[in-house]
């Protein structure tokens, strides 16, 4: 099928000269900004969508239903890829610009099909970074018991009853200050110890620089590993005060892991999370292009260095290291290092928890 149609009342377009997607097109991460960018595209055709319909009808090719049109330009649904592939030559896009698409769609799918727990990214994210985003329901209140009525069985009050404890309750203070008067005062009760938070111990202050990005947003870099290893561990230092950050992981093309999300840690905020890398993978390998894609997060994704270990002969080595920052253009540079959706870039100090055999 060739990018044009005949027979529809447009005259067919040779070429569109007026600019795509682009940029926006390669940072595309999540169902709601695929959906917006068909949508552009849609409207720059100038057709309905019942013409789109008769167009894919005509063309014998995979169909496109008005309804299912719909709901793929309002975001409520996620087009198979021969789907959006009609859409698009329908909507008089070149074949030649059909990969940016593709690429993009494949994308959106590795979130799509994110691991079941990951938080929704439908879902708003809570602006507080110590609450968590799933929060589970409150739990019901046991049914309580019945409450006894103010009058007995026979309708009077229960005037004498109270009576009767307050006599009690008289001649138990009388007996009291007459113990005490004869015995003494008791000793003062010892104080208990506190069952409140306790400052914490000092940890390890380290400063770094790093970055961060958002909805939508991804980052990118080339590590150098052995091929002969049989195992591959990528590290990433993170700021923990962001609670649930998640973000999936790609070797190119390839569905490598997802970065689980993690508690929020507001006093030790330096930690290191690792995530495993399958050695079918990795093997035979010289360098690996690892891709992030945001998922989600209470705020945003960030990271301020990656280590990668490998496993060469069964000893776990360092490979390669990526220093992420503003202060470290040179090491971003080296290991072609991007971000798209940057919602940060600066220096922090913070602590790790500090273990007898750290130097700080």
């Amino acid at each position: 099928m060739t990018g044009r149609h005949e027979g529809s009342g447009h005259a067919p377009a040779e070429e569109d000269p007026r600019p795509g997607p682009g940029a926006e097109l390669e940072s595309v991460t999540c169902l709601q900004g695929l959906a917006r960018l068909l949508a552009e595209q849609h409207t720059r055709a100038d057709v309905s969508l019942r013409e789109l319909e008769k167009l894919a009808d005509k063309a014998g090719g995979t169909r496109l239903p008005r309804a299912t049109c719909a709901d793929i330009l309002a975001g409520r649904r996620f087009p198979k890829k021969a789907v959006m592939r009609a859409f698009l030559r329908a909507c008089q896009v070149s074949d030649d610009h059909l990969p940016h698409w593709e690429r993009a769609w494949e994308r959106v799918a590795i979130v799509q099909s994110r691991p079941v727990g990951t938080p929704d990214t439908t879902e708003p994210a809570s602006t507080n970074p110590t609450e968590p985003l799933n929060r589970e329901p409150p739990a019901p209140v046991p049914d309580q018991p019945p409450q006894r009525s103010n009058t007995e069985t026979d309708g009077r009050p229960h005037v004498w009853r109270r009576i009767g404890l307050v006599i009690a309750l008289v001649a138990t203070a009388v007996t009291a200050g007459v113990l005490t008067s004869v015995l003494g005062a008791p000793e003062p009760a010892r104080t208990r110890p506190s069952t409140g938070h306790r400052t914490p111990p000092p940890g390890c202050p380290v400063t770094d620089d790093g970055r961060a990005f958002g909805p939508g947003g991804s980052s990118r870099f080339t590590v150098t590993i052995d091929p002969a290893n049989t195992g591959v561990r990528l590290t990433r230092r993170l700021d923990a005060g962001i609670a649930t950050q998640t973000a999936a992981v790609t070797l190119g093309r390839t569905r490598a892991g997802v970065w689980q999300p993690l508690p929020v840690e507001p006093t030790y905020r330096w930690k290191d999370q690792s995530l495993d890398i399958a050695p079918s993978l990795t093997a035979h390998r010289r360098s690996l292009t690892i891709t992030n894609t945001f998922v989600s997060s209470a705020e945003d994704f960030n990271e301020f260095a990656y280590y990668i270990d490998h496993k060469v002969n069964g000893v776990w080595t360092r490979a390669d290291t990526v220093d992420i920052g503003p202060d470290h253009p040179t090491g971003e540079a080296a290991h072609h290092y991007r971000i798209t959706g940057q919602t940060y870039a600066g220096t922090r100090l913070f602590d790790y928890p500090k273990h007898p055999n750290t130097p700080c």
